[in-house]
This record gives structure tokens, C-alpha cells and sequence, in this order.
């Protein structure tokens, strides 16, 4: 529900509010980057042809979690617990958002401006600050300038506020932490009322790559994504969208060295590469992922299957594959080589809406393995591996009840398996799974 107020105009104040009632359906559409369109911004929002229109709108995330063990590592599923901690209460989420939209004198989208800041408990940051401008001469680009969603895949671009699980997969989480970043895209979509290429967008963005996990850019090294998606498409029983993406990025050395996975006897393991110099050269970042969204076209017993596939090569540290916000170093400030591991990883999301379009059912399954080189035992210090080479699995499932148009909660589960390996407190399966109770308050 977004409330828009209009400006001054011909020496008198009006002051809309409009209420739009959106059901949990029409609500789930909504990425972190919106892309208005002149049959979206008509169902959003009254504009003042003159001054534009602001609107708001929010969402708090209240939520319980119950951990197996005291100290769990749960940071893909809302953060860590304490060494001696295995429940807790916290703020997931609050978010507060301003959306500022200018139309031409015909009512096509000019100007577009967000701005989001996300409030915990544990303090208070932007997540959104851009601004968009489209061509309206030939109807068909528009650029995104700011701190903003990275075009790549499904589940990167679909806001926390809608998602049915509590948390995106291991696998988005780990290769493009915290989803925004600074930098351009260029989107190429023809806007114009009869255009046979209207459902089909072409992102192109770039962006430092660090995103909102770091201070700021520490290389100069840029990631370059291209996303080609196919927008919703409806057929007489269901209804089919999806894309594909890729990312060439990486990130520049400050050491002579670095370790890429080599085969000696027949055996993977991680090995020094020293055979040139590497000081300023690219510690690569390759990503090559598809994503395909059905649907039936019911609003009782709606079924939906969300999938999407990514693999490539990924540089992070020996100790973890993420995607480092600064540039590593040891306790001592002394700087740390880079790690390339050959990985891949998937999600698959269903979505079983009852006879009530209130209640829905949630199944969810996603991997993410960092080096696909190796597995279980064949896993071992003395192969250079460490837990960043680890495959996890993680199956959840839930329920969601939506109390009203402004209140809804999930009970969600998450059993996560990791290998059976020769790495220390990794020789099992680790006692990890999490138990989530979630509410969330939005307008």
C-alpha cells in the first residue's frame, strides 16, 4: 500500500492519499529495482503532471529463531548465534522507502528516484539511493544510476518483503552479498504501447563489486553483468517467465602469488600459482546462471516453481568463498593471496497456495558448492582445502498465513547437511539446522 501525495498546482493544495489494496498475489511481484512501465506507474500512483508525485512505503520483520546447538553458524540463515546461545528474538528487517516519480505530459515514466534505508537493532543503513532516467523519444532505454539491485538471476532482484522463504539461498548470498552495489545499468525495453518486443529486457550493468559488503571500491577491477529476461507470459493454463545472466568481473592481486585448484596424480587439490607475476593482475569472477518462474493461473491452489542455476569460477580467500567487501589481510594488516575454486550451485522453490489465498505452503531446496573439484573425504588440509571448499545443502519448508493486506508470518524450517570431510569439525554433519518464526508488518 503506497500513499501518494500530490503537489501544489493552479494556487491550490490537494492532498491525496491513495490506498492501494493489493492482494499477496499482485504484492509478490515487486523486485528491489522497480521498472516502471505506463500500465505500472497508472496502477501505483495519481501523478501532478507538474511536480510528480511522491509516495512511501515499508516493511518490519519481528522474528524468533531456535538454533540445535548453542553457537550455531547460521549466517545464511539471519546471522550467527552467540557461543552460548541457541534462541533468540531480533528485528530481521525494517525498511523504510521513498519513491519519487515523474511522468511526461503524454503519462510515460521521466524520472524516477528511491531511496531505502534498512533499521535494525543493530543500527540503521541506506540499502537503496538511485535514480533512474528513460528515453522517451524512441521508448526503449533507460538508465539506473546509484546504489542499487545487481541484474542478475531471480532471486537476487525479488525483495526480501515477498519472498516466501525468510532468506535468500547460500548461493546468492555467498557470491553477491547484501544483493546492492554502486555503478550504472543500462536497460533496453520498448515501453511503446503495440511493441511486439515489450516482455523482452536486456540489462547491462557495471558495477565495483564489492557491493554493500565493503567501505567502498578497494581495486580496479569492475564486475560487468548482462541479464536477458523474458517478463511474464501467459498461457490459457499457466504462465512462464525467466532469463539468463552472466557476470565477468574479479579482482586485482597485490601479492606474487595466488592458488587455483590443480590435478596432480589424479588427485585435485589447491596449488601455488607463482609461474608470473601476478601483482595487479585479475583474480577472476565468472558466473553463467538461468532462471525459469512458472505458474498456474489460479488464485486458489496456485502452484509455483521458481528454479535457477549458476556455476563459473569464484576468487575469495582460503578460509571463506565469499566475495570479499575489502581487500583481506591476517590480524596483522599483512595482505592475504587470492583462492579461485570452480563451484556451482541451484535453488528450487515451490509455492502451494491453499483453497484460501491466505495459506500457502513452502518447499525449498538449494546447494551451493564452492570447489566442484572435490568431494567428501577427498576434502583435507593436506590438499590445501580448508571449510570454504564445503558443499552445503540446505532443504526448508513452511507455512504462511497472511492475517490481512498489512500482516502476515511464516513458521519455516531449514535442515542443512554439510559434507562428510577430513577437515576438522567437518569429519559429519554439523548439528546446524534452524527453526524460524517470522512476522512482518508492511504498507
Amino acid at each position: 500500500m503506497n500513499f501518494s501525495l500530490i503537489s501544489v498546482k493552479h494556487n491550490y493544495l490537494s492532498i491525496v492519499i491513495v490506498l492501494l489494496l493489493t492482494s499477496p498475489q499482485a504484492f509478490a511481484q515487486r523486485t528491489i529495482n522497480d521498472v516502471m512501465d505506463s500500465t505500472t506507474v497508472n496502477h501505483l500512483l495519481i501523478i501532478s503532471k507538474k511536480y510528480g508525485s511522491l509516495s512511501f512505503s515499508g516493511y518490519l520483520q519481528p522474528q524468533f529463531q531456535a538454533a540445535q546447538t548453542n553457537g550455531t553458524q547460521a549466517e545464511y540463515q539471519g546471522g550467527n548465534f552467540g557461543e552460548f546461545t541457541n534462541n533468540r528474538f531480533r528485528l530481521r528487517r525494517g525498511r523504510l522507502r521513498a519513491d519519487y516519480m515523474l511522468l511526461t505530459d503524454d503519462g510515460a515514466p521521466s524520472t524516477y528516484f528511491v531511496l531505502q534505508f534498512d533499521g535494525t537493532e543493530q543500527g540503521v543503513a541506506v540499502r537503496d539511493f538511485w535514480g533512474r532516467y528513460y528515453e522517451n523519444e524512441w521508448k526503449i532505454l533507460a538508465v539506473t544510476l546509484g546504489l542499487s539491485g545487481r541484474p542478475f538471476g531471480n532471486e537476487l532482484q525479488l525483495s526480501s518483503s515477498v519472498r516466501e522463504a525468510p532468506e535468500r539461498g547460500r548461493m546468492s548470498q555467498i557470491l553477491m552479498k547484501t544483493e546492492r552495489d554502486l555503478g550504472v545499468t543500462f536497460t533496453l525495453n520498448p515501453r511503446w504501447k503495440d511493441a511486439k518486443l515489450k516482455n523482452i529486457s536486456l540489462d547491462f550493468g557495471i558495477y565495483n563489486g564489492q557491493g554493500l559488503a565493503g567501505p567502498g571500491e578497494f581495486d580496479n577491477s569492475k564486475d560487468f553483468i548482462l541479464r536477458l529476461s523474458h517478463k511474464t507470459y501467459k498461457f490459457s493454463k499457466f504462465s512462464i517467465a525467466g532469463g539468463i545472466s552472466t557476470l565477468q568481473g574479479g579482482l586485482n592481486h597485490r601479492l606474487p602469488v595466488s592458488y587455483k585448484m590443480e590435478k596432480t596424480n589424479n588427485l585435485w587439490h589447491m596449488a601455488k600459482d607463482s609461474s608470473a607475476m601476478k601483482i595487479n593482475k585479475i583474480a577472476p569472477r565468472r558466473y553463467y546462471g538461468a532462471d525459469i518462474q512458472l505458474a498456474t493461473n489460479t488464485e486458489s491452489w496456485k502452484s509455483e516453481l521458481r528454479a535457477e542455476v549458476i556455476s563459473g569460477l569464484q576468487t575469495g580467500t582460503s578460509t571463506t568463498s565469499t566475495t570479499p567487501g575489502s581487500y583481506p589481510v591476517d590480524n596483522n594488516s599483512i595482505a592475504l593471496p587470492y583462492y579461485t575454486r570452480p563451484f556451482n550451485g541451484a535453488y528450487f522453490t515451490f509455492v502451494q497456495t491453499l483453497n484460501s489465498t491466505s495459506n500457502q505452503l513452502i518447499f525449498k531446496y538449494d546447494w551451493y558448492d564452492p570447489n566442484n573439484k572435490v568431494k567428501g573425504s577427498d576434502i583435507s588440509s593436506n590438499a590445501g582445502l580448508s571449510p570454504a571448499d564445503i558443499r552445503f545443502d540446505t532443504f526448508g519448508f513452511g507455512f504462511l498465513h497472511h492475517f490481512n493486506m498489512h500482516f502476515k508470518a511464516v513458521l519455516y524450517y531449514d535442515i542443512i547437511k554439510n559434507e562428510s570431510t577430513q577437515i576438522s569439525e567437518y569429519t559429519s554433519d554439523r548439528k546446524d539446522n534452524v527453526f524460524t518464526l517470522r512476522t512482518q508488518f508492511y504498507f
